[in-house]
């Protein structure tokens, strides 16, 4: 059992208002307004220039990943000047540290900025601290702010409010003999609102300055935060829309004089290429993404100067155009720390106001080429150890890779089948299991991660893949209720952007993607154990609990009758794969063969 401290005194908190950074040159940086070496009159002091160059270090979707992401999730796509691209392997907050202290070198005026889902759906070693390793890790990186995602909703309003004050958690306490003491950043959440009350849970905004130059934020989550989430989760909350917000206190920030304005939004787009350094404005602004944020971006006020986004986990740099039709930066840095984006923000004193002309901003890979930070290397050990006999109980064994890429992942087949094992220990009677993909949060890698040897997966990897400690549902659902479901991974508010959900091995159907909407279910190719499904029929179904609640868009899932709540979903995993593997004959990766996909 965790540690209970004796209270200690609460330090003071001091928000860092300066950081020493360093960021891209602007380039044809302009010219001072003033003469070179011109002084006060008064005082003989030397006058500052008009034009004072900002840096804005960035970066977003951390999800508590300390160490260094296995398989693809670690792994950056690099365009090359003749075409081709190569991978890089990035990530890890003890690589990330020393990044961002040598970009930081030289420069006087800079800030560090986060678009949220700092913590949640995280690797054991923050995830079983309830993100407190996290935290203590982004203090440590001298983050100045970040804005709220939909995951650091996953356990309510009321741990998040922890996360940013500290305090010991009200079930499991302390877990070493000091209090926690929570984030020396704030965290905004402007359009995140008590419904009682009507006002935002935390910040909506926050102000850096540096001598007399200042640089508002405004922080927001997306409008469907209670889509993605469990409703436990979202609870006493309401979500107002990204654009009004950020324009209402756009406008709020102009009135007390701060005339700089970014924007950090947890929600992004889909850039045309997966390469972290493709071009997204080519042919023109902003030609080169598609999605949500497109949208906002076009939305929000002119007198907001700079976008950090995030939620999609995609890498991209663009200038989409404002409602005046002038380009303005749009940046996001992937996820899980493998990116962080210099930007350079050129203030102007005459104005108060940030030259946009002269906006630039790249995204740079965390390469694990450099040291790394000691002080961040002492952080995760310290963890890991209390960790470690939880985390390196071996729980299974796999024959290969198990990837959690793809429209149907071998991982997402991996875990429908662990649901479904599980579901008939409930009920003999249940049928078939469906697997959400965002639940899907990595996949196996064969290859040993510590001393544990080849093959050998950890309790600790385990919960890499499943840490949101969801349940397994069972339902009852008619023929034609299961069939709207699987059309509703294609339509309604899936149709943009498909969620295609992980079915058990007994179920198979086609997906025609040359067709639109419901229509790309082929309803006559949905068999269950090689039969038609019959929609006067019931069917008892396995879930987890977020799908089971109408998560991800699946209202029908929502209605289900007959329910009955099973276990944990990452001991039903552990459980399957104890009962299914061993040393000597370790499962294979699903073929993910189940959804014949049409293109």
């Amino acid at each position: 059992m965790p540690a209970m401290s004796q209270q200690q005194p609460r330090r003071r908190r001091m928000y860092r208002l300066v950081a020493a950074a360093a960021g891209l040159a602007t380039v044809g940086a302009l010219a001072a307004a003033l003469p070179a070496g011109a002084h006060d009159s008064k005082h003989g002091k030397p006058l500052p220039s008009r034009y004072q160059d900002v840096q804005l270090l960035s970066f977003n979707d951390l999800h508590g990943n300390l160490e260094p992401p296995s398989g693809s999730s670690g792994r950056v796509t690099e365009l090359q000047a003749d075409g081709t691209t190569k991978t890089i392997d990035a990530g890890g907050v003890e690589y990330l540290a020393t990044h961002l202290r040598e970009a930081r070198k030289g420069k006087a005026y800079s800030v560090t900025a986060a678009g949220g889902d700092m913590v949640g759906a995280s690797p054991l070693v923050s995830g079983l601290f309830h993100d407190e390793p996290t935290i203590e890790a982004l203090n440590k990186l001298d983050l100045d702010v970040t804005s709220v995602g939909n995951h650091e909703f996953d356990e309510g309003a009321k741990e998040l409010a922890r996360l940013q004050n500290g305090g010991c958690h009200p079930t499991a306490g302390c877990y070493t003999d000091e209090e926690f003491e929570g984030a020396d950043f704030p965290y905004l959440a402007a359009n995140v609102l008590d419904e009682k009350t009507g006002r935002p849970i935390l910040k909506p905004y926050w102000v850096w300055k540096k001598k007399d130059v200042k640089v508002g934020f405004i922080g927001v989550t997306l409008e469907d935060t209670p889509g993605v989430v469990s409703a436990e989760g979202v609870k006493g909350l309401k979500f107002k829309d990204e654009v009004e917000t950020i324009n209402k206190y756009a406008r709020v920030l102009q009135k007390q004089g701060v005339k700089s304005i970014v924007a950090l939004i947890h929600e992004g787009g889909q850039p045309a290429s997966g390469s972290y350094n493709y071009d997204c404005d080519s042919p023109g602004a902003g030609d080169g993404i598609s999605g949500p944020i497109v949208d906002i971006a076009k939305n929000i006020s002119p007198s907001v100067d700079a976008l950090v986004t995030g939620h999609t986990h995609a890498a991209y740099v663009c200038t989409i155009p404002d409602p005046s039709g002038k380009p303005r930066m749009v940046t996001s840095a992937a996820s899980f720390g493998r990116l962080y984006t210099d930007t350079t923000l050129t203030y102007d004193r005459f104005t108060g106001d940030i030259a946009r002309t002269a906006v630039k901003s790249a995204n740079h890979v965390v390469t694990r080429t450099v040291p790394k930070a000691p002080d961040m290397t002492e952080l995760i050990s310290r963890w890991n150890t209390l960790a470690a006999p939880i985390g390196n109980r071996a729980i299974g064994y796999i024959s290969a890779d198990v990837p959690s890429t793809g429209t149907e992942s071998p991982m997402g087949d991996l875990i429908a089948d662990a649901q479904l094992a599980h579901g008939k220990k409930l009920d003999a009677g249940t049928d078939l299991a469906l697997m959400n993909p965002g639940g899907v949060r990595a996949g196996l890698t064969y290859a040993a991660k510590g001393t544990e040897g080849d093959g050998v997966v950890t309790y600790a990897e385990g919960f890499t893949v499943q840490p949101f400690s969801n349940t397994v549902n069972l339902q009852d659902f008619t023929g034609a209720q299961l069939v709207k479901v699987l059309q509703e991974q294609v339509s309604g508010s899936n149709a943009a952007s498909p969620k295609i959900l992980l079915p058990s091995a007994n179920l198979t159907y086609t997906l025609d993607l040359t067709k639109t909407g419901a229509d790309r279910i082929v309803v006559d190719s949905v068999k269950l154990n090689g039969a038609a499904v019959d929609p006067a029929a019931t069917y008892r179904v396995a879930t987890n609990s977020f799908l089971a609640g109408g998560g991800d868009g699946f209202t029908t899932l929502g209605q289900g009758t007959n329910d009955l709540v099973g276990g944990d979903d990452l001991a039903a995993l552990v459980e399957y794969l104890t009962a299914n593997s061993s040393a000597g004959s370790p499962i294979a990766p699903p073929a993910a063969n189940r959804i014949t996909i049409v293109k």
